[in-house]
């Protein structure tokens, strides 16, 4: 981009939330995000236009966080942030709204995977590179533009470790088996219903109980959204309906473990004395550990964000410079040769 397109884009960012409310598709609400940039605007530098599903999510915050910080740093590569609130109309207003100011390329945490094929023919048709984070699309969707990368988890593998943790918890002490009959009973706490992640973190941890030969019994399984109100509403009724029936509680993320624990210590429950019922999260928030460390919370599986931020930053550089993606860099494409995916670890507090 030249340098007066350059001074444009960054001028231009200041008036985009007018920008956003003249175009159609979007609530009132959902147009108060705004189009910035965070880091220190270096000359003549690249610009990556990235728009988050949500700024309120704990763990995009996190991401969000330690790409303006990574940013700050490299002083190689000019952000436009973005926070669709949760809404892909929004969110394709952003994507419009950049694409006309001029970025050099786009990296999306998308709203509704169900969108991915119209934000890549957003990008195709103005011949963008462009890098989905987070919340992976369909394979076949994105191998079809060669300029579309992924940078994600594998979408089992947190469910795996978390029903490995759960499976260790419960075999270590009979008495999480509070009826003695072998059988772990458990309500399981979802993310939105279409979400890979959601659909894998769920399937994935109660299977790797089982593969630790322990019986499994569901009583209940609620679609919360990743959201902690909505987590301690499902959490309460079940208290009210199951009590001492529930001997586990898997989340799919901490903020629905957070919500869980909330609705359980209202209920006499993880006060530090008295009932207990193991509550496991994904992602390892701030506020995930703290409970674990007080002793709340019995495990959450670490999603690396500043990981996942370097590798957006690192294939942005690459791509806006006319790179391969991975140019120099320690990252490696699955089996795929299209996506990234960053390592999940356990975290108990030990």
């Amino acid at each position: 981009m030249t340098n007066w397109k350059k001074r444009l884009f960054h001028t231009m960012t200041i008036s985009s939330v007018a920008l956003l409310a003249a175009c159609g598709g979007a609530s009132d609400e959902a147009v108060s995000s705004e189009v910035t940039s965070t880091n220190e605007v270096v000359s003549g530098a690249p610009t990556l236009g990235v728009t988050f599903y949500q700024y309120a999510d704990t763990y995009i915050s996190s991401v969000r966080q330690a790409l303006e910080n990574v940013g700050n740093e490299a002083g190689e590569l000019n952000l436009a942030l973005n926070d669709a609130q949760g809404d892909q109309a929004t969110q394709n207003d952003q994507l419009d709204v950049m694409i006309e100011q001029g970025v050099d390329g786009l990296a999306v945490n998308i709203v509704d995977v169900g969108a991915v094929q119209t934000v890549i023919d957003k990008a195709s048709n103005n011949e963008l590179p462009i890098i989905f984070f987070n919340r992976e699309p369909d394979q076949s969707i994105l191998s079809s533009y060669d300029h579309a990368r992924f940078v994600g988890t594998k979408p089992e593998e947190a469910g795996i470790l978390q029903g490995e943790m759960a499976a260790e918890l419960w075999n270590s002490d009979d008495s999480y088996d509070k009826n003695n009959d072998g059988v772990m009973n458990y309500v399981m706490l979802t993310g939105d219903a279409e979400n890979p992640e959601a659909i894998a973190r769920t399937e994935y941890s109660v299977k790797s109980v089982e593969e630790e030969g322990i019986e499994v019994k569901e009583l209940g399984q609620q679609v919360a959204n990743w959201n902690a109100d909505q987590a301690y509403t499902a959490v309460s009724a079940w208290i009210s309906r199951e009590g001492d029936n529930i001997e586990m509680i898997f989340a799919n993320n901490d903020s629905m473990a957070s919500g869980a624990i909330s609705a359980l210590q209202a209920a006499g429950y993880n006060t530090g004395d008295g009932p207990f019922i193991p509550v496991f999260g994904v992602d390892a928030t701030d506020e995930a550990k703290q409970l674990i460390s007080d002793g709340y919370m019995s495990g959450t599986v670490e999603q690396d964000g500043e990981a996942m931020a370097q590798a957006i930053h690192a294939m942005g550089k690459n791509a806006l410079e006319g790179k391969e993606f991975l140019d120099g860099t320690d990252l490696e494409y699955d089996e795929t040769g299209i996506s990234v995916r960053i390592p999940y670890q356990k975290y108990s507090g030990e």
